[in-house]
């Protein structure tokens, strides 16, 4: 499972946005997001494409702080987030965190929970997969920081038509919604960096995904040391 923890940047000079990005990540994903402390917000998610959506729709507005945890959660289904515990959520605590310190880089951390006690592989192969996660993340997340707003316009309008940005005709039909020329909206495709984030999230996802999994790994594999280790001392 994956847990987002998601913290307001200037919190004590802004206005309260925990409220509106939680209407947005309910669209977007099918996750339940909540208000865990001040104004910070949580959800737990079980897919990586929609933690790579939630999480790149929170850097689009450059007002957050976004850590995602990979590891085990504790929550009953229905439950809200803050009665979940687990070492996702303490991965997601420490990546948010360490979002905050990332001075002049996209503030987005990505940490692999882990079990306590061994350090060897796989926990080590889940810490280096998570930090690969970080980087593509944060590369495509460069590129949602710096668009400008006519270009989220275009690039808003080819993501509803779902014909896929750098089609012609998907473009040509955004053209006559927006009451602008084929011309501007190709070079607002190619100046916002839209074909190479449309690409790059697929990758950002499959690099959750095998991190994660490495993760799962790395607690099964500490559960089966804790249940010989059990085994072993009753003898």
């Amino acid at each position: 499972m994956y847990v987002l923890t998601i913290d307001q940047r200037g919190s004590t000079s802004d206005v309260d946005r925990v409220p509106e990005l939680i209407s947005d990540l309910a669209r977007l994903t099918s996750a339940t997001f909540e208000r865990s402390v001040g104004d910070e917000l949580q959800g737990v998610l079980d897919s990586a494409g929609q933690v790579v959506d939630a999480a790149l729709h929170a850097l689009r507005g450059g007002h957050w702080y976004v850590g995602i945890g990979l590891g085990v959660v504790q929550l009953a289904p229905g439950a809200s987030p803050r009665e979940g515990s687990g070492s996702a959520f303490v991965a997601a605590r420490k990546a948010v965190e360490l979002a905050k310190g990332a001075a002049g880089q996209v503030p987005l951390s990505v940490v692999a929970g882990t079990m306590g006690g061994d350090t060897r592989t796989p926990a080590q192969e889940g810490d280096m997969a998570s930090a690969h996660a970080q980087a593509v993340l944060r590369l495509i997340g460069r590129l949602v920081q710096q668009r400008t707003p006519a270009q989220w316009r275009v690039v808003d309008r080819l993501r509803a038509l779902e014909s896929g940005a750098g089609r012609h005709g998907g473009q040509k039909q955004v053209a006559g919604e927006l009451g602008i020329t084929e011309q501007s909206v190709s070079r607002a495709v190619l100046r916002s960096g839209w074909q190479e984030e449309r690409a790059a999230r697929p990758a950002a996802a499959m690099l959750l995904d095998h991190a994660h999994a490495l993760v799962a790994a790395g607690a099964r594999a500490q559960g089966t040391r804790t249940e010989r280790a059990q085994t072993e001392g009753d003898r």
